[in-house]
C-alpha cells in the first residue's frame, strides 16, 4: 500500500488486519463444522437462511476492534446479524461457542499488529458488541458496513464465502476489504476449486485464502495471502496489486453468477449471455468472491438480476463494488447507473439488477442486451 498519509490509510490498515483476524476465526469454525456436523454450530434464522457461530463471532470481533480503534460507542456500524436469536435461553450453547470463538480470536490480535482486550470478554460484552452494529447508514458521515459471513451456504458446504467490510463516507464507498478464506491464491484456480470443492488437505490449505482491499480514488487494489500457523502478518511484504482482465471479446469472457436461485433469475441472465455472445458456461460462485474474481482478472462479468420483490442490501455489494472499480472495472445497475450506497441498508432505486464487468466494452454490450431483452422477459 502507499504511504500512511493517504486519506483513509489508518481505517484501511485496521480494517485489513481485522479481516485477516476473522478469516482465521472462520477457518477454525468451518473446520469444526465440516468435521463434526455439529448442529449447535448452525441456527435457523426466521428467513430460513443459515446463520452460524461464525457470523456472530465475526460481527462481535469486528465491532469490538473497530470501536477500540475509532472512538468507542460513537462508531456507526451497519451489519447483517442481530442478537435476538442468540439472546434466547435455548441458544445458550451457541452463545457459549460464540464467546469462546471471539476470545480466542481477540487473543491473537498482536499477531496481526493490533491490540486485543486486557481480559477475556464476557457473554454480555459479546452480545453488546454484536448489538452495536445497529446503524442504518445514510448519506451523512462515516458508516462501517459488514457482512460477517457472506455466502453462508458456501460456508456450511466447505465452499466459497467471504467476510466483507467496507466504509461509506458521506454516501460513497471509501474503503473495501474482502476476506476470501477458501479462494486459492494462485491465478486461474477458482474454476478448478469450484469443480472439485474438496475438503482441503493441510498442504493445499496453505495455498488457499486471501484478503483483497482498496480505497476510493487509489486506482489500485491489493491482495495478501492469509497467514498460517504462528506467523505474523507483515503488512507490506506479501501484498501484491491485482487488476481486472483485459479480455473484451464476449466469446472468451468468463461469466459469474450466484449459485442460489432463490433471489436471482438465472434464466434471464442466460438469455443476456446468449444475446451478448458469451460462450462459456457460467461459473456459479457463492458470495462476493464473484467480485473478487473480477478484480483479480479471473472472470470478466458478474450479472445478478433479482426476482421480483427482492431488495439488494448494501453489505452484499459495497466492498466488492469498490474493489472491482479500483482494480479497473465497471459496476452499475442494469440501466447503467452507478449504485447508490447512501440510502440506508438497501440499494434503493436499483434498476433491474447489477452488472459488474472488467471493462467498458463488455459492460456496454451487456447493458444494451438488457434493454433489448427486458421487454420480452417476465421479470
Amino acid at each position: 500500500m502507499e504511504n500512511d498519509n493517504d486519506e483513509y490509510s489508518k481505517e484501511l490498515n485496521v480494517a485489513v488486519r481485522v479481516v485477516h483476524m476473522v478469516c482465521s476465526l472462520c477457518q477454525k469454525v468451518q473446520k469444526q463444522l465440516l468435521s463434526s456436523n455439529n448442529s449447535n454450530q448452525i441456527k435457523s434464522k426466521d428467513d430460513d437462511s443459515l446463520v452460524t457461530v461464525a457470523d456472530w463471532s465475526v460481527q462481535a470481533t469486528v465491532s469490538w476492534m473497530l470501536s477500540e480503534a475509532f472512538g468507542g460507542q460513537n462508531i456507526s456500524i451497519v451489519a447483517e446479524e442481530d442478537v435476538q436469536t442468540l439472546s434466547e435461553p435455548e441458544s445458550s450453547a451457541q452463545l457459549g461457542m460464540v464467546v469462546s470463538a471471539v476470545n480466542e480470536c481477540l487473543a491473537e490480535a498482536p499477531k496481526f499488529g493490533l491490540k486485543g482486550p486486557n481480559e477475556a470478554l464476557g457473554a454480555s460484552q459479546v452480545l453488546e458488541a454484536i448489538n452495536r452494529c445497529n446503524s442504518t447508514g445514510g448519506p451523512v458521515g462515516q458508516h462501517w458496513v459488514l457482512d460477517p459471513v457472506d455466502g453462508t451456504l458456501g460456508f456450511v458446504r466447505g465452499d466459497q464465502y467471504a467476510i466483507a467490510l467496507a466504509m461509506i463516507d458521506d454516501g460513497e464507498v471509501a474503503i473495501g476489504v474482502l476476506g476470501c478464506p477458501n479462494y486459492p491464491v494462485r491465478d486461474d484456480s477458482l474454476i478448478k476449486y469450484s469443480q472439485q470443492c474438496p475438503v482441503m488437505s493441510e498442504k493445499s490449505l496453505r495455498e488457499v485464502g486471501c484478503v483483497m482491499y482498496t480505497r476510493k480514488g487509489s486506482g489500485k487494489a491489493w491482495m495478501q495471502p492469509l497467514i498460517h500457523s504462528d506467523k505474523r502478518l507483515e503488512w507490506q511484504k506479501f501484498a501484491r496489486t491485482i487488476h481486472v482482465s483485459s479480455i473484451d471479446d464476449p466469446a472468451l469472457a468468463t461469466f459469474c453468477e450466484p449459485v442460489e436461485k432463490t433471489n436471482s433469475n438465472h434464466s434471464f441472465a442466460a438469455g443476456i449471455a446468449n444475446t451478448v455472445g458469451l460462450r462459456k458456461l457460467p461459473l456459479r460462485v457463492y458470495s462476493m468472491v464473484k467480485y473478487a474474481a473480477i478484480a483479480r482478472g479471473e472472470a470478466e462479468i458478474y450479472m445478478k438480476f433479482a426476482r421480483a420483490g427482492y431488495k439488494e442490501k448494501i453489505w452484499d455489494h459495497a466492498a466488492g463494488v469498490l474493489l472491482v472499480q479500483e482494480a479497473g472495472g465497471v459496476v452499475t445497475d442494469a440501466g447503467g447507473t452507478p449504485l447508490d450506497f447512501s440510502r440506508g441498508i438497501y440499494l434503493e432505486g436499483l434498476d433491474r439488477g447489477i452488472v459488474a464487468c472488467s471493462g467498458f466494452k463488455l459492460h456496454e454490450k451487456i447493458i444494451e442486451a438488457v434493454y433489448a431483452s427486458w421487454e420480452s422477459s417476465n421479470l
